[in-house]
């Protein structure tokens, strides 16, 4: 079978060769980022789509990969779409009976369910000082920040600070460290394979982690400002943690006064279930 990798990152000589690969098809399966959305990318004959993470994709972008199949038949592909959190739309069009819905709804084997707790900012050391004994055990946590640096228009703790104020701060000595999506490509890696590696003890970053990060070393996950980030996003967060065997605990930090701030977290504590945050999510926000 004649697999094709397509992203942002290969060269325009490697690009116009997959192209013309793809239209001619001379490639069987198609692998790729959101560069298969672009205007060059042509299928002769596309028979399925498979989007993961369906939730980092917009409606259009989604129509226009189906429409690229279409091509001289007007037959449209069997489309596939695979998320942990189902976006309010998703779920709206359960209801009106365009999509069949499969559910996996039991963690792999040996893993153990993510204790979730809100708290305000007033526990922020004790929280930093349980981080602190999980580091010295030779565990592993994440610290989210809802801006990578100081704003004048946002009195929230960025990234940047938060990473200053912990590493000389409450965590001296043990080892942090500090991603976000302004970064460099190579500094980026460099950073996740120190992590990966368990060479860094603390990372702080921005949303950048949601997806595709694996490590199961790490146990626990402090959300600051919790209440900027929307359900589905703050449950894809706490998919980082409880990748092992290791009981793990998920700690959002929030000082909201709103009503409707207070059920969301609420309603993350109370539940793992991505299907049923995505219920609650369609009634708060609507479709």
């Amino acid at each position: 079978i004649r697999v094709g990798f397509l992203s942002g990152h290969i060269t325009a000589k490697e690009k116009r060769d997959l192209y013309a690969r793809i239209a001619s098809h001379d490639v069987d399966i198609v692998i790729g980022t959101h560069a298969l959305l672009q205007a060059g990318v042509q299928f002769a004959a596309l028979g399925l789509v498979v989007t993961d993470e369906q939730h980092r994709f917009g409606v259009t972008q989604r129509a226009t990969l189906e429409q690229q199949g279409a091509g001289q038949s007007m037959r449209l592909p069997d489309v596939l779409v695979m998320t942990a959190t189902p976006i309010p739309r998703t779920m709206t069009l359960t209801v009106y009976g365009d999509l069949d819905v499969s559910q996996v709804r039991h963690l792999p084997p040996g893993r153990k369910p993510v204790r979730t707790f809100v708290r305000t900012t007033d526990r922020r050391p004790l929280i930093y000082k349980y981080v602190r004994t999980q580091a010295e055990a030779g565990r592993q946590s994440y610290v989210v920040c809802p801006l990578v640096e100081q704003s004048d228009e946002e009195d929230l703790p960025s990234a940047e600070e938060v990473y200053d104020e912990l590493r000389y701060g409450i965590l001296r000595g043990i080892p942090c460290g500090l991603v976000h999506g302004r970064m460099k490509d190579a500094e980026k890696e460099a950073v996740m394979q120190a992590f990966y590696e368990n060479r860094i003890r603390v990372l702080v970053s921005t949303t950048v982690i949601d997806v595709g990060v694996n490590v199961p070393n790490a146990t626990t996950l402090v959300v600051e400002h919790a209440d900027r980030f929307g359900l589905a996003q703050l449950h894809q967060l706490r998919g980082r943690i409880g990748r092992g065997d290791l009981a793990s605990y998920c700690i959002l930090v929030s000082e909201s006064r709103t009503e409707t701030a207070r059920e969301r977290l609420s309603i993350l504590a109370a539940t793992q279930d991505g299907f049923q945050l995505a219920e609650e999510d369609l009634r708060l926000r609507g479709p």
